[in-house]
């Protein structure tokens, strides 16, 4: 996540422009990047459900897939794009605090096995001291690391380092004589278990409902033109109810979900068993209105803070601003950028879209 520095002058134009742009049009891109509960996006644009809702509110929804995930959200915090895949923790740390407002539409799911935590050999997280471990920098890998080592009195200072390593060459660093370690996520996890001695030594599981995943957009860009909300979150629960199903057209999905990220059937239903989807937008609502997502974004706030990611110069993990459908806020009530938003999900739990 060294992106503050190469982005800095297109972000400070996305903020100064975001008033702007934010006007009716009919032209709108969302980025997404692989990962078990983000393929579906893929597969919307595949399939042509994506071009149907987008039909049906007399706009154009395009859906591209970024190799690099981190990548992904850089461009759309520089304002190449409406729209991105991200976890809870990636959206609070650059666009919300980068000032970009930012609303998660769709919660599409948390982590319950899906991230893990992955040594070369036989051992427990204690034996983690002194060794370095490879993870994508200040993503929620660095975050799943901080919670496990805290479960046996561990910290980061503990270890050998930690080395910034790109999800795009994960499995080839873990099949290097020099890595010892690896935090990673699914379908990385599925595919570095299978090295002979991989042992998995802490997972998402342990923390459930921390690793959020989500589908976020300009807040701006959604409030003035709620039919490109309406449109994707149609799209998004369409399929849901179809993948969700062992009909032969869930199945058809699940299979092109399944190449797409390298893998086939079976181990591709194995990641959504270690994936809480909400499949259901009535389950969806009910998790984004409950009393822990308030502690969780707490949570991940001291952890950015403590690692100087939590905005630029931000003076405490309060900095950000949280808001929630309760209308609760965490964080400064005066600087919100990050808003979880529970109404066009509704509007799927109702039959209304």
């Amino acid at each position: 996540m060294l992106r503050k520095t190469s982005l800095a002058a297109a972000i400070a134009l996305a903020s100064v422009t975001s008033a702007a742009e934010a006007q009716e049009k009919t032209e709108f891109r969302v980025a997404w990047s692989i990962y078990v509960g983000w393929m579906p996006w893929g597969y919307l644009e595949d399939s042509g459900i994506m071009d149907k809702w987008a039909d049906k509110y007399g706009i154009d929804v395009e859906i591209v897939q970024i190799n690099d995930y981190i990548e992904s959200i850089n461009q759309y915090t520089a304002g190449a794009f409406d729209g991105v895949s991200a976890t809870n923790m990636d959206t609070l740390s650059i666009p919300s605090g980068s000032g970009i407002d930012t609303t998660a539409l769709i919660v599409g799911d948390y982590s319950n096995g899906n991230d893990a935590v992955i040594l070369k050999g036989e051992g427990t997280l204690e034996d983690l001291a002194d060794k370095p471990v490879n993870l994508v920098e200040l993503s929620v890998s660095h975050y799943l690391l901080a919670r496990g080592l805290d479960t046996v009195g561990l910290t980061e200072a503990d270890l050998g380092g930690v080395l910034n390593t790109s999800d795009a060459d994960m499995i080839a660093a873990f099949a290097t004589d020099d890595v010892e370690a690896v935090v990673t996520w699914n379908p990385l996890v599925s595919t570095i278990l299978e090295t002979p001695g991989a042992t998995k030594l802490f997972d998402s599981s342990d923390i459930p409902g921390e690793i959020i995943d989500l589908m976020v957009v300009n807040t701006d860009t959604l409030e003035a033109n709620p039919d490109f909300g309406k449109a994707l979150v149609g799209a998004w629960y369409e399929l849901m109810g179809i993948m969700s199903s062992d009909t032969p057209e869930g199945i058809a999905a699940r299979e092109a979900m399944a190449e797409a990220s390298g893998t086939d059937l079976a181990g591709y239903d194995a990641q959504l068993a270690s994936t809480q989807m909400f499949f259901d937008p009535a389950e969806a609502v009910a998790f984004t209105s409950g009393e822990d997502l308030p502690e969780t974004m707490v949570s991940v706030a001291e952890f950015l803070f403590e690692k100087g990611i939590l905005g630029e110069g931000a003076p405490s993990a309060d900095f950000i601003g949280v808001a929630y459908p309760s209308g609760a806020t965490t964080g400064d009530a005066n600087n919100v950028t990050f808003r979880f938003d529970t109404t066009y999900m509704q509007m799927a739990a109702d039959g209304e879209l």
